[in-house]
């Protein structure tokens, strides 16, 4: 399961890598709202949350889901300008004057992702215009919550005053933590984007990819960008450039905007030195699947306390040797278990500190 993008006949100069204010603010609320899955931020999404004025606070958990169970592509307004070249504002004032120039409908289908009522990588009928999808979307929204409910109601009723009632709360974060936060974040991001550029230029765009993400695959031959996700999809560049926006706040999420007729955009977190580089999605899988089976269970047990031949852990279960080679070679594929040659024996142990980082593996991965 993987986002394909195509970028064939993509220019370099076509590659930007940008900051965007809306967008970090868009993964500030996310934070704040989902505060378990950034252990980092706790302190300060705590700070923030004790601070905050109860009108605010009530506004903020409003439309949560615009950034809890899904990161609208609202956020990202500069991909959804005809042409596909857009780039992000350098304030936030600028993003917005971007959100205000997207058409009603546009503003709809991006709010209504959460419903999953419209087609997203492909062409469909938008709920402004088709009786049926706005009554799906009023149904999906309803089984989500009254919240859900009420939001997509006055938005299908009346866009224009849902957009200036986003637009004010977005300013009224700003003024309350966000521009404290954004500039403090700007001149990391800022940096960023200058070595990812210089990447782009000197080594070409896989380089800048792998030092963006190791779930950034770039098959230059096949003209395609593949990004490791537990989710398909697919859009290409076509007459239009491909965006980089990297972001402080958004680890472990790499998002994929790939949305009908936008500008293909890649969110990436700043990589942090002190993160190993995360499993493929493909290597986690096998690990989780290789430690399903109780024998290999039971034949980690013993692994995790010292090394063994195979002879000796045939022994120990009451198997026999090809029986636990068998095993053996699961967990040595899934990258479970280390072997060392001791003159004519060979011995495996458990690599203990990755069945250590399964669990922020899996959350990485579910999360990515």
């Amino acid at each position: 399961m993987s986002v394909h993008i195509d970028i064939t006949g993509l220019r370099r100069e076509d590659i930007a890598v940008v900051p965007s204010p809306l967008a970090e603010l868009g993964m500030a609320l996310h934070a704040l709202s989902e505060s378990g899955h950034h252990p980092g931020l706790q302190g300060w999404a705590t700070g923030v949350t004790a601070r905050l004025e109860p009108d605010l606070a009530d506004r903020m958990c409003e439309a949560d889901f615009l950034w809890r169970t899904t990161f609208s592509d609202l956020f990202l307004p500069a991909a959804g300008i005809p042409g596909g070249t857009t780039l992000p504002g350098a304030t936030l004032a600028e993003d917005l004057d971007l959100l205000d120039k997207l058409s009603d409908e546009q503003f709809v289908d991006a709010a209504l992702e959460f419903t999953c009522a419209l087609a997203y990588d492909s062409h469909g009928p938008d709920a402004l215009a088709d009786p049926q999808v706005r009554r799906r979307a009023v149904d999906l929204a309803a089984s989500r919550g009254p919240q859900q409910a009420r939001f997509t109601a006055r938005l299908l009723d009346d866009p224009p005053s849902v957009r200036a009632w986003l637009r004010r709360f977005l300013e009224d974060c700003d003024e309350a933590f966000f521009a404290e936060a954004w500039s403090r974040l700007r001149h990391q991001l800022a940096a960023d984007a200058r070595h990812k550029t210089d990447l782009l230029r000197h080594k070409g765009l896989g380089a800048a990819l792998a030092s963006a993400s190791s779930a950034l695959t770039l098959d230059e031959a096949a003209g395609r960008l593949t990004v490791d996700k537990l989710a398909e999809g697919r859009t290409v560049t076509a007459d239009g450039g491909l965006l980089l926006v990297p972001t402080s706040l958004g680890w472990p999420h790499l998002l994929v905007l790939h949305r009908y007729r936008w500008q293909p955009v890649l969110h990436y977190p700043i990589s942090s030195p002190e993160l190993a580089a995360p499993p493929s999605v493909e290597q986690l899988t096998l690990r989780m699947t290789a430690l399903s089976h109780p024998v290999r269970m039971r034949i980690c047990r013993h692994l995790a306390r010292s090394a063994y031949t195979t002879g000796e852990l045939a022994q120990v279960h009451g198997m026999s040797a090809p029986e636990i080679s068998r095993h053996l070679s699961v967990l040595k594929k899934a990258g479970l278990i280390t072997t060392r040659r001791r003159g004519r024996y060979v011995l495996h142990q458990l690599d203990v500190t990755v069945v250590a980082r399964l669990g922020s593996d899996f959350l990485e991965g579910i999360l990515r």
